[in-house]
């Protein structure tokens, strides 16, 4: 499906899948509902991947559910049922599990793609309907530990701390564990326009993917070994006199532990432990100093790890030491990878959060929230399991389950395991838009509306706050997952506190986010709607207050799309409303004394090293035609015809070894299950690294393979490193 040209008729939005939310519009054609290219938002300019271009064929009522479906008594397997009884069912499962075995008994489970006022509305629902502490989301898999890691460095996370156009302007980008050319399409075109102005583009990454293939620069480190590389390359600028010292002195604390922890990380070392050349190693740290901006990117390939939260670190301080962080077109942000990973976990449904990126366990925090929401703090429960945690512990300490729009039988590591896990529950509910392979488990499925037949907010990787409008009528049968808490709030004793009206959610998440980190007070839904919709960035209190100065035009940067991008039409600060704050840290960091922590780490081994019995390691990813678990995506013709299944990529020494051709079948085993994929030969792969997509369930499934080690800080697993054999497959 090609996009349509531009017309009147066509509704402002935003794409359902990753963290990017391109602009687009959608009309109502010949064929149904059409994709309309919008070349005025910032992000995307108009250009959409195969995955929003095809995103209203998951409307359809051909693939999706239209109706609830209840658990039949008496053949067990699931049956229609009406809204009343559905709804009824979830909260008798719930008052029964809560009234047997406590309130923790029961577990909530959030996804990355709900809107804010969904994530808002479910961490309300958990704390005063449920009372329980148990309750995170599947973005915890996402991009937990850069959030750790710049809460410790910043004092703030948001995924970029600058508009994404800036990296289009910056002089180099050092670009860690992320294969954006398939990820995210459209942000390409900030490297290679980059790169037209002259710019270096440096890719970490073990694969020679689509995007290391636009690299001047390609390191190819063996899994699990980021943080030593970020290490060796520290080790370097200081040893070759490139430290910003001024910088150092002026902005941040910590340096001579931090330096100190990187000396004895020195270039041969890390060549041993890493299998990245002296000679690369230094090469990049010649042209990463050599730019006068720059800036370091990473994604879920450091921080996927049970140390991710420290070679994130590690990755920092080099941005630090060199004096990037909080000056014009430089410094270090992290790749979003979920639609709504930023705002999902900013309001509520993540174990230790409370609205705002407040913490849970903060007295004033809790008595804000409480006060906006009327009930005693006291009454508030404490932080809960994290997410991996959370599911290990179903059935046993969690007897119940009510899940929202995630797929962990897919997802989630050590997957067979969790599955079972599932299984033993005593009640599952789930609301989500199609069957998937967690829900056709479920005692109860609702059938929930999605992006195109609903409104709501829902915030990009840049911290840019949007406004995805209702563009069509869900079918007959769906309501709005909104519609479904009020429905259980009600059935369960609270009649009031969850409106159905997104947009009146929204205006008590601005209170209750008003004063925290992830302050939202200043946006209202009629902001974001006028002029071309592109949105406010957080954080955006109410009132002028003290508006972040724009950095980047003083010194020269030109305005344009990468300078105002951020600031709302029509609403300057000049009428004392808030501008929003596009660019971080411009002046002082988000600590207490405002300057910048180094975090002193060093190298470890990844939890389980390959051996004589698992000799090889084992890396997961996405591709360009699949989108997370799959659940959607692989409902898409043209989407299956670009990638049908799962496959192994492997070296062709390693092949060659195995006695195994293209396209034969392969069996790859880990301590904790074995899969069975096509082999994939390429030249592109480490010999002693395969890799396998985690968008496909049934005997292709990643997720059987990986390791559910958890980092200590962020509780972040260990998707990107295991060890596994090789077996040619019968």
């Amino acid at each position: 499906m090609q996009p349509s040209p531009a017309v009147p008729a066509a509704t402002p939005t935003h794409c359902p899948y990753c963290a990017l939310q391109c602009g687009m519009g959608l009309a109502r054609g010949a064929g149904g509902v059409e994709v309309v290219e919008r070349p005025e938002f910032p992000v995307n300019a108009g250009a959409l991947c195969g995955k929003g271009r095809t995103a209203p064929e998951v409307l359809s009522s051909r693939v999706r559910l239209t109706e609830p479906l209840v658990r039949s008594h008496a053949t067990g397997g699931l049956v229609p049922a009406t809204w009343e009884e559905a709804l009824d069912r979830v909260a008798d499962g719930l008052a029964r599990t809560r009234a047997a075995h406590g309130a923790d008994a029961c577990g909530v489970f959030g996804g990355g793609g709900l809107t804010n006022e969904k994530a808002y509305a479910l961490g309300k629902f958990a704390r005063v309907v449920l009372g329980t502490s148990q309750i995170d989301y599947n973005g915890r898999f996402c991009m937990s530990s850069a959030a750790a890691a710049g809460q410790r460095a910043f004092g703030l996370d948001r995924g970029l701390p600058f508009p994404l156009a800036d990296v289009s302007r910056t002089g180099c980008v050092l670009l860690v564990g992320s294969n954006l050319a398939e990820t995210m399409p459209p942000a390409l075109r900030h490297l290679t326009e980059m790169k037209a102005g002259g710019g270096t583009l440096i890719v970490v990454d073990p694969r020679r993917t689509r995007t290391a293939v636009h690299a001047d620069l390609h390191l190819a480190p063996r899994p699990g070994t980021d943080l030593a590389l970020a290490l060796g390359l520290l080790h370097l600028v200081v040893a070759e006199g490139r430290v910003d010292e001024a910088y150092v002195a002026e902005r941040t604390t910590g340096w001579e532990q931090a330096r100190a922890a990187a000396m004895a990380h020195w270039p041969e070392y890390v060549e041993r432990i890493t299998g990245v050349p002296v000679p690369q190693l230094r090469e990049a740290v010649r042209r990463f100093c050599a730019a006068e901006h720059a800036m370091v990117l990473t994604a879920r390939g450091p921080e996927q790890q049970a140390k991710g939260t420290d070679t994130v670190a590690a990755w920092i301080n080099l941005c630090l030491a060199t004096g990037r962080p909080g000056r014009p077109l430089s410094g270090y942000g992290c790749l979003t990878g979920q639609g709504n990973g930023q705002g999902g976990r900013e309001h509520g449904q993540k174990a230790d959060q409370l609205p705002g990126y407040r913490k849970l366990t903060d007295p004033a925090a809790r008595a804000h929230v409480a006060g906006v929401w009327g009930v005693d703090p006291e009454t508030l429960p404490g932080p809960g399991r994290s997410a991996y945690e959370l599911l290990d512990a179903l059935g046993g300490d969690v007897r119940a389950l009510l899940l929202m729009g995630s797929n962990p039988v897919v997802s989630a590591p050590r997957a067979a395991h969790v599955e079972e896990r599932i299984r033993s529950l005593d009640f599952l509910a789930v609301a989500d838009v199609v069957l998937s392979e967690t829900a056709a488990l479920a005692d109860v499925v609702l059938p929930v509306t999605q992006w195109a037949e609903e409104t709501g907010t829902v915030t990009n990787l840049e911290g840019r706050v949007l406004l995805r409008r209702k563009a069509v009528d869900p079918p007959a049968g769906v309501r709005t997952d909104l519609a479904v808490l009020h429905g259980l709030a009600e059935r369960l004793g609270h009649g009031k506190g969850f409106p159905t009206d997104p947009e009146e959610v929204f205006e008590e998440l601005r209170r209750a986010s008003a004063g925290g980190a992830a302050d939202y007070s200043g946006i209202t839904y009629g902001r974001l709607a006028e002029g071309v919709g592109e949105g406010v960035f957080w954080p955006c209190p109410d009132g002028a207050g003290d508006a972040p100065r724009e950095a980047g035009v003083a010194d020269g940067a030109p305005h344009g799309a990468g300078v105002a991008d951020g600031a709302p039409h029509g609403a300057g600060a000049a009428g004392g409303v808030h501008p929003g704050t596009p660019r971080l840290f411009l002046e002082r960091f988000a600590t207490e004394d405002g300057r910048a922590r180094f975090v002193p780490v060093t190298h470890r081994e990844a939890a389980e090293e390959p051996d004589a019995e698992y000799p090889v390691l084992l890396t997961t990813g996405r591709v360009l035609a699949q989108y997370q678990s799959g659940a959607q995506t692989r409902r898409v013709a043209e989407l299956n015809a670009a990638a049908p299944g799962p496959f192994v990529e492997l070296h062709p020494r390693l092949a060659a070894r195995l006695g195994v051709a293209e396209g034969e079948r392969v069996a790859v085993v880990s301590r904790r299950g074995r899969a069975v994929a096509p082999a994939r030969v390429t030249s592109g792969i480490r010999p002693d690294t395969v890799f396998m997509p985690f968008h496909w369930p049934g005997e292709g499934r990643a997720n059987t393979l990986t390791h559910p080690a958890l980092d200590p800080v962020s509780r972040m697993p260990e998707f990107k490193v295991c060890a596994v054999r090789l077996e040619r497959a019968q």
